[in-house]
């Protein structure tokens, strides 16, 4: 297995204090035999691209489609929202672990899904108050996150059927997601053509490439929102996980989470994850208020240039051993830790706890809409004239 750097590999020596990951879920010992070489017409030298019913929507069919690699990643991905259900990563011993949180069934991520692995848009993230300009032409937008609009509005990408296609590779399974959002959708201008491609390598690489064309001038900015624990979601907390993000600075908020137009430095703030380090380290630092339950939620500033894919962050769990490395061409990456969690029910009859999953978005900054011309802040308009790109790619090994 490829291996993620010597100073992190140290630091994971460090963090070797976590218990081991418990027992496998009936879940997913069925995942694994119902994908197994053999049993599915099609398979063909470990590789597979299933498809089964997962359910209706607003009179829409939603399907399941699984993806599997001859190493035994599994990778779970539903037309509704988009969104990825499961992830199968083998850990240091060979067993499946799913490392991310969802639901069963479509119909709880249909009624309470708190946006669990889910493509966020047309603007992911938050807008303040729920208002921007653009060429001179004042536009509004549904607040649906206390004063500011929040991951597309009332029914953003998340709650959309899209329309697919699986793809078979020489290395790679993958399935390209399609939809149109036309002019005036959640109040935004111009019709919006998007597309997700999901694809599950031979290096066990989980590659998500977003891309968009617009008639109008628009903002975007489609943000994956997958909730990670690399110990299984059924584990508890990720307090223990080490993580460590190439980021110089981030972007300080109010207490609304609108970024207040600086660029800090993380030194000396709780915010620094540039050496590697325990999540729950630091946590503490940012305590539960009437308004907010206590945790991080704020965009980095990813090191290097925008458009250029480049390291953004690198997640361990002494537990399994499974590391997960990002990449992203991303100016910024949100790093949130499942603080509004409060004893939801997932899947597999897991209750999901405070701090139960983080979230690694790479994205544009929040707000960047309204910070047009600030130095150092995305240009988040996207022109007929242009195409929307966003590439993050999560490779995942073992220690």
């Amino acid at each position: 297995m490829k291996q993620i750097g010597t100073l992190f590999g140290t630091l994971v020596i460090l963090a070797l204090f976590a218990g081991c990951s418990g027992g496998e879920s009936m879940r997913k010992e069925s995942i694994l035999k119902d994908t197994s070489i053999g049993k599915i017409e099609g398979a063909r030298d470990g590789w597979d691209v299933i498809s089964q019913t997962f359910g209706e929507v607003d009179d829409q069919e939603v399907t399941l489609f699984t993806l599997k690699n001859p190493n035994g990643m599994i990778v779970e991905l539903s037309n509704y929202g988009a969104m990825a259900t499961t992830v199968l990563v083998p850990d240091r011993d060979g067993q499946p672990v799913d490392v991310v949180l969802g639901f069963n069934s479509l119909e709880d991520y249909i009624e309470r899904s708190p946006y669990f692995g889910c493509t966020a848009g047309r603007v992911g993230n938050r807008i303040a108050k729920g208002t921007f300009e653009i060429d001179d032409m004042q536009y509004t937008i549904a607040t649906n996150n206390g004063p500011n609009h929040l991951h597309g509005g009332e029914k953003g990408f998340d709650k959309r059927v899209w329309n697919a296609k699986t793809e078979r590779l020489p290395n790679a399974v993958r399935v390209r997601f399609t939809l149109r959002s036309p002019d005036g959708e959640e109040g935004y201008p111009g019709n919006l053509d998007a597309t997700v491609i999901y694809s599950l390598t031979s290096d066990n690489e989980l590659k998500i490439d977003f891309f968009a064309r617009t008639d109008k001038a628009t903002p975007c900015n489609i943000v994956h929102h997958t909730y990670w624990n690399l110990s299984g979601h059924e584990s508890g907390t990720v307090l223990d996980e080490v993580l460590q993000v190439d980021a110089q600075r981030y972007t300080p908020t109010d207490a609304t989470l609108i970024p207040t137009g600086e660029l800090a430095s993380v030194s000396r703030t709780p915010f620094d994850f540039r050496a590697g380090k325990p999540i729950g380290q630091d946590i503490g630092d940012l305590p539960a208020t009437a308004d907010d339950p206590g945790g991080y939620d704020m965009n980095f500033v990813v090191d290097g240039n925008s458009g250029v894919l480049r390291p953004v962050a690198r997640a361990y769990s002494p537990a399994t051993g499974i590391a997960m490395s990002i990449s992203s061409d991303q100016p910024g990456v949100q790093f949130y830790t499942g603080n509004w969690l409060d004893n939801l029910a997932g899947k597999d009859d897991v209750v999901y706890v405070k701090h139960g999953g983080y979230c690694l978005e790479t994205q544009q900054f929040p707000d960047s809409i309204n910070h047009q011309g600030d130095e150092g802040w995305p240009n988040a308009v996207l022109r007929p004239d242009g195409q929307y790109e966003h590439h993050m790619v999560h490779a995942f090994t073992v220690k």
